[in-house]
């Protein structure tokens, strides 16, 4: 063979080895779809550690299926939601998955509860070819996906990821109030270690040394240890990995020991039960966030309607869960709408990653899809306690 011929096989082999993902089909399920319905599944905790969030997420879905089927369905198909409870359990969320898979036939898994819950059951879900829509974590396995492996792009996220929000409010934080020696405290799991990443690159970015990183097991109620380490080591700011009970927890043990200091919430921390379960402990309390938390008294339009409504239903307030809950269906019918009315697993995917925007009535950032971008947004708010409610501290920080 002639030296030319030899360098064009070459050529020709390269361009074909770099264009195998491109070529590589991805499966997506046609299950869940029948003439009349679209099966959904979702899973929550409904009974462990974190149901303050499971409870109202659920809510907030089955709000947004009983208003998508009032008015008629998806192109006239209805929506029929499965809801498992996981008990913010690995395990549990493998059976309710594998459950939800082989009885249910779920045509897409939606708002599933947790980092770990989520991480665990999500190769079942890419193997069967089942989307996973916008899970109920931020956490980078959720969004990011190798381009070999063409089932990763049954993922997509609309929730903040907890990397780039941690370091938006934290470099934010940092120039405002000029901290020198900020600490972390974080769940010991897949959520924190997502935060203790954004802590870090930042710290890094900025040439900074961490005072103090300290852990705490998920559900962990006792939080003296890791507040007088951190005390000791002379720390300004403690960014809180964290959840509900466990800011309260860590800001109580603080004012215990007199120790006046900055905290600053990673996203899940920005909910209502803090200041309404930490009164006068949380006060002060800072927290990356994705949009401003509506109250009924303040709330307009839409939104004040939409509030009277969910209190209606529910008997108690709305709050940031229930409205995650409410956007991860509403967002998942925008697109299987615009899939039309020969709704498949193909053209529900080639929806998705359209770019058409899907804007919520709560003026959070819209969200946006395309082939190669399944996160929807990266812009982050920083918020403060005040008088026992969310205030805006500072909007439109992002990476």
């Amino acid at each position: 063979m002639s030296k030319s011929l030899k360098a064009l096989g070459l050529a020709v082999g390269a361009l074909a080895l770099s264009h195998l993902p491109a070529l590589a089909q991805t499966k997506v399920t046609d299950q869940g779809i029948s003439p009349t319905e679209i099966v959904i599944g979702t899973h929550q905790d409904l009974s462990g550690p974190i149901k303050f969030w499971g409870v109202p997420v659920s809510n907030g879905m089955k709000m947004a299926v009983e208003e998508i089927n009032a008015a008629g369905g998806i192109n006239g198909r209805k929506l029929k939601l499965i809801l498992e409870d996981n008990g913010y359990d690995p395990k549990k969320a493998v059976l309710a998955t594998q459950k939800m898979l082989e009885r249910d036939k779920i045509f897409a898994m939606i708002g599933g509860m947790g980092s770990a819950p989520t991480l665990a059951a999500q190769d079942l879900l890419l193997d069967a070819g089942v989307l996973q829509l916008f899970p109920l974590t931020a956490a980078e396995f959720t969004y990011k996906f190798d381009p070999a492996k063409p089932q990763e792009r049954l993922k997509f996220n609309n929730l903040l990821p907890y990397v780039e929000s941690t370091r938006a409010a934290l470099k934010y934080m940092m120039d405002w109030k000029g901290f020198k020696k900020p600490c972390l405290m974080h769940q010991d799991d897949e959520y924190g270690k997502n935060v203790l990443d954004g802590f870090t690159q930042q710290l890094e970015a900025m040439k900074v040394q961490p005072a103090s990183i300290t852990t705490f097991k998920r559900g962990a109620s006792d939080f003296s240890a890791q507040i007088a380490k951190m005390k000791s080591d002379g720390c300004d700011l403690v960014v809180l990995g964290a959840i509900i009970r466990e800011p309260i927890g860590a800001m109580g043990e603080a004012k215990k020991l007199g120790w006046d200091v900055t905290f600053l919430g990673a996203t899940p921390v920005n909910v209502l039960e803090v200041p309404a379960l930490g009164k006068e402990t949380v006060e002060g309390l800072y927290a990356a966030a994705a949009f401003e938390i509506p109250y009924e008294d303040t709330a307009k339009g839409k939104v004040k309607d939409w509030l009277a409504n969910y209190k209606k239903m529910f008997n108690t307030d709305a709050n940031t869960q229930a409205i995650i809950g409410y956007n991860a269906i509403q967002t998942f019918a925008f697109y299987a709408e615009k899939a039309g009315k020969d709704l498949t697993g193909q053209k529900m995917l080639a929806s998705l990653e359209s770019g058409v925007p899907f804007q919520d009535i709560f003026s959070s950032p819209p969200s946006i899809f395309s082939k190669t971008n399944h996160l929807a947004s990266t812009v982050t708010q920083v918020q403060q306690i005040k008088n026992g409610r969310w205030v805006l501290v500072k909007e439109s920080l992002s990476f």
